[in-house]
C-alpha cells in the first residue's frame, strides 16, 4: 500500500478529517464571503447591481417614495434606478453604497463690496461718527453691497429722509472733527436744489466734520447697472411726472400704488449681487464716505 501524506481530502487542513455529509460542519475550503464596504455614489462611479447583473454610471442619487435611490446609466444611455445600499459591486469588490458628501460651500473671499472677507469677524462697536443717505432704498443697497465693510468699521448708516432736512439735521448732530458726518446726496450736480440746499446747510460746520458727496442721478435706482434688469438704458422721464411711476410705466410694471413701488425695488435690488452691478459714480462717492467717517 501507498502512503497517502494529505489524507483523503488534499484541500482541507493536515491532519484535518473532511466534513461528513449532513454532519453540519463547513467545509475546511469553503472561505467566508467578503464584506462590503461602504462607498459614496459619486457621479460617474460605474458599479453593478449584483441581482440583476446592471452595469452602469451614477448619474445621480435622490429621494424617492421615502427614500434614497441611485440611477444608474449603462453605455447605451439606458438607466435604471435601485435603492441606495448594499448589493452592489465596484473593481470586483462589494459595496455598500452610500449618499456622496457634498462638501460644504467655500467661504467667499471677498465681499460684496470687493474688500478682503475678514472671517468669523464680529460686527464692531459703533462709532460715533455716522453715514446719512436720503432714503430707504438708498440704505438698503448700501446695506447690499457694503453691509460686510460698515460692520466691521463700525459705521452706522442713518436715514436723513430728504436732503431738505440735512440742516435741521446736522444743527442738532452738532459734527465734530471727530465725530464726523458723511452724507449721500442724489441728483448732486452744479446748479441743482439738492448741491444749493447741500452748501447751506454745510455753511458754519466745523472744518472737518461733514462730507456731503452725491451722485448725479435723479435716484438711486439709475445707479443700479440697466443691463441687470434686462435694459440698454434708464428711460428718460419727462418733467412733471413723479420719477418712479414713470420709470415703472416705461418697463410695464404695475406703478398705480406705493405698494408697486416698493416691490419694484426689491426686484430690482434682488439683481445687485456686488459692487460690479452699480455704476462707479456711485462706488467712489460711498468709498470716500466711509473713508471720510473712519478717519
Amino acid at each position: 500500500m501507498t502512503h497517502d501524506r494529505y489524507g483523503s481530502d488534499v484541500l482541507s487542513g493536515a491532519g484535518s478529517n473532511p466534513a461528513r455529509p449532513g454532519s453540519g460542519a463547513r467545509p475546511a475550503h469553503h472561505r467566508p464571503a467578503r464584506q462590503s464596504r461602504p462607498c459614496p455614489a459619486e457621479h460617474g462611479l460605474v458599479v453593478e447591481e449584483v441581482t440583476t447583473g446592471w452595469v452602469g454610471a451614477v448619474v445621480r442619487v435622490e429621494k424617492s417614495g421615502g427614500m434614497h435611490v441611485v440611477v444608474l446609466e449603462d453605455r447605451r444611455g439606458r438607466t435604471r434606478t435601485f435603492p441606495l445600499g448594499p448589493g452592489f459591486w465596484v473593481d470586483g469588490e462589494p459595496v455598500e453604497l452610500t449618499a456622496p458628501v457634498r462638501a460644504a460651500p467655500a467661504a467667499p473671499t471677498r465681499t460684496a463690496s470687493g474688500s478682503v472677507a475678514v472671517k468669523d469677524a464680529r460686527a464692531r462697536v459703533a462709532r460715533g461718527s455716522r453715514i446719512w443717505v436720503e432714503g430707504k432704498h438708498d440704505a438698503e443697497l448700501v446695506e447690499k453691497v457694503w453691509g460686510d465693510d460698515l460692520r466691521i468699521e463700525g459705521v452706522v448708516v442713518e436715514l436723513l429722509d430728504g436732503v431738505d432736512n440735512l440742516a435741521d439735521a446736522l444743527a442738532e448732530f452738532r459734527p465734530t472733527a471727530q465725530r464726523r458726518v458723511g452724507v449721500l446726496v442724489d441728483h448732486l450736480v452744479p446748479g441743482s436744489k439738492e448741491s444749493r440746499l447741500a452748501a447751506e446747510a454745510v455753511r458754519g460746520m466745523p472744518t472737518g466734520s461733514v462730507l456731503v458727496l452725491g451722485h448725479p442721478y435723479v435716484d438711486v435706482w439709475q445707479a443700479v447697472r440697466p443691463e441687470r434688469i434686462g435694459l440698454r438704458a434708464w428711460p428718460t422721464i419727462e418733467r412733471g411726472t413723479e420719477w418712479k411711476h414713470g420709470i415703472l410705466r416705461e418697463l410695464g410694471w404695475p406703478a398705480d400704488e406705493q405698494a408697486d413701488v416698493a416691490r419694484a425695488w426689491q426686484r430690482i435690488l434682488r439683481q445687485v449681487r456686488s459692487f460690479a452691478d452699480l455704476e462707479p459714480s456711485l462706488l467712489g462717492r460711498v468709498e470716500e464716505l466711509i473713508d471720510f467717517v473712519t478717519a
